[in-house]
């Protein structure tokens, strides 16, 4: 899709350099690691690696003058009136549209105010993610770090020149936690690190004295269905594989999709993101299969594990170098 939108150069120039995973220990000793490409999918050399800020801004950019953007608002109510949707704004007057599609994130508005409260849909998968920005990356610009140790993973990826850590951990769901409690999410993830990450502990420092952190919930969205009328879900919002998923790359593929199938029946909307749904789902859940391991992956819950990853990763590296 991105190539039929000519923006493939953009996103090349705009991607990581990033070619590499080392697992280390506290104290900053390599235990295992292997070459990242070695696992580009069927897209070969044309998958790119991108920060999210770079990926929108581009997406932004190609949208064109065609397309309206409204900044500082929010929907606030839908009500399908047969051939369409009457749209009320929290700042705009109401408005009339032919179909509404909520590509808005795990805590999709479109979603709630369509289907019902996100507590029915979403399914917290026993960790919580933070991340933010920090002042330097460790050893070089090619290659992301993780540090393990049970039930938490710390990550330094050097990005595009702007580096960004990560901080997983394994954690029962908070009942009614605050998205916006700056102050609990920082004690959280305060708790779940401080004395483990040894050398590293100066990103924990940063991370307390941040004011753009974020901190969600891993979790994954499950509906019966995406649409209804002339509403439908994309990206996250009707099937986040949140952290550890390619979201922006399925996001993608389900907008191209969804386009394809609005093209081929413009007079029939409700059919056509009928038929939308039915073939993304395919994707969405062939690639939903792999979250456990990718958990396993990036945060063993115990020493043990941890060992036999980095014995693996150790083993797979020795093979992509030889």
């Amino acid at each position: 899709m991105v190539e039929q939108m000519g923006i493939m150069p953009e996103l090349r120039a705009a991607a990581t350099q990033v070619n590499r995973l080392a697992f280390v220990d506290a104290d900053g000793r390599e235990r295992g690691g292997f070459n990242m490409r070695t696992f580009q999918g069927s897209a070969g050399d044309r998958e790119v690696e991108i920060a999210r800020a770079d990926l929108a801004a581009i997406l932004l950019s190609a949208a064109g003058a065609n397309t309206e953007i409204r900044w500082g608002d929010t929907i606030t109510e839908l009500t399908q009136t047969g051939d369409g949707v009457q749209v009320g704004f929290q700042h705009a007057e109401p408005e009339r549209f032919d179909l509404v599609v909520g590509a808005d994130g795990l805590h999709s508005t479109v979603r709630r105010l369509t289907f019902g409260p996100e507590a029915d849909f979403i399914r917290h998968m026993g960790m919580y993610v933070a991340t933010v920005e920090v002042d330097r990356p460790i050893r070089d610009e090619h290659q992301v770090v993780m540090v393990n140790t049970p039930g938490r993973a710390f990550v330094v990826h050097p990005a595009s020149g702007t580096p960004g850590a990560a901080f997983m951990f394994r954690h029962p769901a908070v009942p009614g936690l605050d998205r916006s409690d700056l102050a609990s999410h920082t004690r959280m993830v305060t708790q779940a690190f401080a004395g483990r990450l040894g050398c590293f502990s100066r990103y924990l420092d940063q991370l307390q004295a941040a004011d753009d952190l974020y901190f969600d919930s891993v979790s994954r969205v499950r509906l019966p269905h995406w649409s209804t009328g002339h509403v439908t879900l994309l990206g996250d919002a009707a099937s986040s594989l949140s952290l550890f998923g390619d979201g922006s790359t399925l996001a993608i593929a389900g907008a191209h999709t969804l386009a394809e199938e609005l093209a081929r029946a413009p007079a029939d909307l409700p059919s056509a993101v009928a038929r939308y749904e039915q073939r993304h789902r395919v994707l969405v859940k062939r690639r939903q299969r792999g979250f456990t391991a990718s958990a396993m992956l990036l945060v063993p819950r115990s020493r043990g594990s941890i060992v036999i990853r980095d014995n693996l990763a150790r083993l797979l590296g020795g093979r992509t170098h030889g």
